[in-house]
């Protein structure tokens, strides 16, 4: 689960990370009067969506308008914040579609003498998380990796205890900090990794952290994600969560019960198993086709799990034709198949259907389908069906 950068740095701020002082707007004036109340010369406006890149992007209706502004009074906070509400915000993160914004933070304008970046995910080959630090703030980390992977510092974080002192002064050297720098570093990087395992995130990234010009560092940035599988130990959080920032049919089919991710293909995918789903998106690519979605109904899958699910894959109007790849192990491919011609009567389709079935009963389902009437193509084998699906489009 993803928050946005106001709630992010509220939580942090209540850890005990530093970040500068800010106020939510969602209206002009509100945007104003945070400037005013922030007492400075300078601040910054800033557009509150889950995507990074924020700064370099452009609004679709004011395309000289960024999404990161510094302004110098009261009237141009106003100004910015009402060309920024409620406009579709496009990043290279959100892809030409954009976001709209709905809220913006205004902060301090701050004194910035240096940008690091830093952050904290869960390492696999590690074992665990990992403080992550590199001198090259303001650069996706990507990039960083690419042209100066010299420069890309990583210290294991202990699970139980946290990041140990003598790991912050060493990163904090490794940073190029010294006298202040080095003493805000040992307080600023323990309380971050002590946020990230105390409440199961899967992400904490600053970027920029800056050293203003008396040594402090600051989370001038914050992005923050929470493990899914960990929420029910934070029930706090979950009021949080912003589902207008969520593709509404992955919403759609978390309410379900299912695990469905958008693609940008045309070949719908309903597949039991989570392994299974991907190999069958790898066999449609192999194929010259294009998955739509990854969708997995799980191992038990019912009449109502698999009309939904279909109803999900058929609202995608780029769909252009759906392949069913179905192990029956936990569930029997019989009872599948009784699930899926219910759900194909209720739904309806227009497009063509691919069915591969393997597993317990697979026999007596394949005669199942060939009895039904219904405009189904059957496969034989996941090869045999990513073909067929992807014929279809030809």
């Amino acid at each position: 689960m993803k928050i946005h950068e106001y709630q992010a740095k509220q939580l942090l701020a209540e850890a005990g990370v530093a970040v500068p002082r800010g106020q939510v707007a969602r209206t002009p004036d509100e945007a104003a009067e945070a400037f005013t109340q922030l007492g400075g010369e300078l601040a910054v406006v800033k557009s509150q969506i889950h995507a990074g890149g924020r700064g370099k992007g452009r609004f679709k209706e004011y395309p000289d308008q960024p999404g990161v502004v510094l302004v110098r009074s009261a009237d141009e906070a106003r100004d910015n914040a009402a060309r920024m509400l409620g406009q579709t915000l496009v990043t290279l993160q959100t892809g030409p579609e954009g976001k709209t914004v709905n809220a913006l933070l205004v902060e301090e304008g701050l004194n910035v003498a240096r940008e690091l970046y830093l952050g904290v995910v869960v390492d696999r080959e590690a074992g665990g998380p990992v403080l992550i630090a590199s001198s090259e703030g303001g650069m996706s980390i990507e990039e960083v990796a690419k042209q100066f992977p010299e420069k890309i510092f990583r210290e294991p974080v202990d699970v139980d205890f946290g990041l140990h002192a003598f790991q912050a002064r060493k990163m904090a050297y490794r940073l190029g900090l010294n006298g202040e720098g080095v003493r805000s570093a040992a307080r600023f990087l323990p309380a971050l990794c002590r946020f990230f395992l105390d409440n199961d995130c899967s992400l904490a990234e600053i970027n920029p952290l800056v050293v203003t010009d008396d040594g402090q560092l600051i989370a001038l940035d914050a992005k923050v994600s929470f493990d899914d599988s960990g929420l029910f130990r934070h029930k706090e959080l979950l009021e949080l969560r912003d589902l207008s920032e969520e593709n509404e049919a992955e919403v759609r089919a978390a309410k379900a019960g299912l695990s469905y991710v958008k693609l940008e293909g045309n070949i719908g995918c309903l597949v039991n198993g989570a392994g299974l789903a991907m190999s069958t998106m790898d066999l449609i690519k192999l194929h010259g086709g294009e998955p739509a979605n990854f969708l997995d109904v799980g191992g038990g899958a019912d009449v109502e799990a698999v009309t939904e699910a279909f109803r999900i894959i058929l609202d995608d109007p780029n769909v252009k034709a759906v392949l069913v790849n179905i192990f029956g192990g936990i569930m029997k491919c019989d009872v599948i198949v009784q699930a899926l011609l219910t759900a194909y009567d209720t739904v309806g389709f227009d497009v063509p259907l691919v069915v591969r079935l393997e597993g317990t009963n697979v026999e007596r389902a394949r005669q199942m389908l060939a009895d039904s009437g219904r405009d189904i193509l059957t496969a034989t084998d996941l090869t045999d069906a990513a073909k067929k699906a992807v014929a279809t489009l030809q």
